[in-house]
């Protein structure tokens, strides 16, 4: 960044979910004076943790994948996840229900599951393997020549490198189209697409490039951070702190005001000034929100115009006894989920029969639960922008209860011993989440690479956005990258004045 003996750079970071925390460690150890305004009591923003009575609950994030990304920040400060954390690999990597009784694990030893996909359909073991191939070169090429390279502009794909990389990439048409062309029975095609969920899209609107999850999902592995995933977010905090980064929790920004000599952050009437501000809130928010108005240079309908990945309906439950034979991962399906996904994206209103994810980390965790009990949290996707008022859902809660003993024969209606829900307005009103989406922005085939919101806020000069609606885009590791990225794009705008100088990262 700057020379670190100058140290004359100010930077304010405005949240500190997992984006600005990356940012702000960055940032910090290239010399930059670094403050983050957090207005919640702890760092972490959606990714987040619920403790009570014994009972310990992510509150965002619950997958650990991609290991090279986190391995990746935690070494550029000459360390590393096990200097914080115990990391397992869990076997099978998750079990799924379907609601006609069947039952199926998913591990990533490749012979076991072209097993399971044979007996399925014929031929459907060696067609697993060559799009698994096809997956494999996906992600080698789309996460270290894209992703990682912080390839965000239009003319940041305009070089060889780019053009020649680009015929092992097959941006156009759907995941659904293509996994078809590989596999036709319907519980396989689920199998190869369920990740979908958790980059905020469908089936029908994600472009077949996310063939690479499938490579993340069964060639990478899944794994789980003893404690949580919250302790993914402490150890950046201590990171970050150990860069200088300066951390100010129960600190709410109500705006962020350009001036002559930088941009002010302002707290109940108090202004900060600094030379630079990355904004780790939703960009919709921000210029909506936070800034003056029209300060941004967007046509006004812009973010109206966007397609926002699903809102979550939540279970946080804390139950007595176990929950035998759910798995640490469980996925429970309609054999036909199209119309599940069509309540999200086409059809707004709560899905009647849904697709659901239930986390239980206390069968990998014992320190999440007390003696004897199950943390178990339940995630239902639902469209953004829904009404969910307390009746309602108190009816949905009790019509997922039901379908999850139906389905999977495990039964909490009677065991529970604590519960909290969250939904589509706790999304908007806590989170600043545009129309209450839980993930942000969906990653359709116009929010992909260059067409998705880049780290520099147009035509605010010195202003920045990190985080998942930003580029690369949804999940934890792409946020950490994000980080990474954003802090690489401040330094690129930067010149070196008098006896200053920039720094490598």
């Amino acid at each position: 960044m700057v020379d670190a003996d100058r140290n004359d750079e100010t930077i304010g970071v405005v949240g500190a979910g997992i984006g600005g925390l990356a940012a702000s460690a960055y940032l910090g150890a290239a010399g930059a004076d670094v403050s983050v305004y957090e207005r919640e009591s702890r760092v972490g923003g959606v990714a987040n943790r619920l403790e009570s009575d014994g009972f310990r609950f992510d509150t965002g994030p619950s997958w650990y994948l991609i290991p090279e990304v986190f391995e990746r920040f935690f070494e550029h400060f000459d360390d590393s996840p096990a200097d914080h954390y115990e990391l397992v690999e869990l076997e099978p990597n998750y079990r799924v229900f379907w609601d006609d009784g069947d039952r199926a694990d998913v591990t990533t030893d490749l012979e076991e599951t072209a097993a399971l996909f044979e007996s399925y359909e014929a031929g459907a073991g060696d067609a697993l393997r060559r799009y698994l191939e096809d997956a494999a070169e996906a992600y080698e090429i789309g996460m270290n020549r894209f992703v990682m390279a912080n390839r965000t502009r239009f003319r940041d794909y305009l070089s060889l490198e780019v053009a020649r990389s680009a015929r092992g990439l097959t941006l156009l048409g759907s995941m659904d189209d293509h996994v078809r062309t590989y596999i036709d029975h319907p519980k396989l095609r689920q199998l190869l697409q369920y990740t979908l969920v958790f980059l905020g899209g469908s089936p029908h609107n994600t472009p077949s490039l996310y063939k690479l999850m499938s490579h993340v999902d069964l060639g990478m592995g899944v794994y789980y951070p003893q404690g949580g995933m919250y302790e993914v977010v402490e150890a950046m905090e201590r990171v970050a702190q150990a860069q200088g980064v300066e951390i100010h929790t129960d600190a709410e920004v109500d705006g962020v005001v350009p001036r002559a000599d930088g941009l002010a952050v302002s707290l109940g009437g108090d202004e900060y000034v600094h030379d630079r501000v990355v904004c780790n809130a939703p960009p919709a928010s921000v210029e909506r929100s936070l800034l003056p108005a029209d300060a941004v240079d967007r046509k006004p309908d812009y973010w109206d115009d966007r397609t926002w990945g699903p809102s979550a309906f939540m279970l946080y439950l804390g139950v007595d006894g176990d929950v035998d034979p759910l798995e640490h991962h469980t996925l429970v399906l309609p054999t036909d989920w199209d119309p599940h996904f069509e309540s999200i994206f086409e059809e707004p209103h709560w899905p009647e029969d849904p697709a659901y994810y239930v986390n239980v980390p206390s069968e990998t965790d014992p320190s999440v639960a007390p003696e004897g009990c199950s943390t178990v949290v339940i995630l239902v996707p639902i469209a953004p922008g829904l009404e969910d008022g307390p009746e309602l859902r108190t009816t949905y809660r009790d019509a997922v209860l039901a379908d999850l003993a139906a389905t999977t024969g495990v039964d909490l209606r009677d065991r529970i011993l604590l519960e909290e829900l969250t939904a589509v307005s706790d999304y908007e009103r806590r989170l600043d989440r545009p129309q209450g989406t839980a993930l942000g922005l969906a990653h359709t085939l116009f929010q992909t690479g260059p067409m998705r919101p880049g780290h520099r806020a147009p035509g605010v000069d010195g202003l920045y956005y990190v985080g998942g609606d930003t580029n690369p885009g949804i999940g934890v590791p792409m946020c950490l990258l994000s980080g990474e990225h954003v802090a690489e794009t401040i330094r690129a705008d930067m010149r070196p004045t008098g006896v200053g100088r920039l720094l490598p990262f």
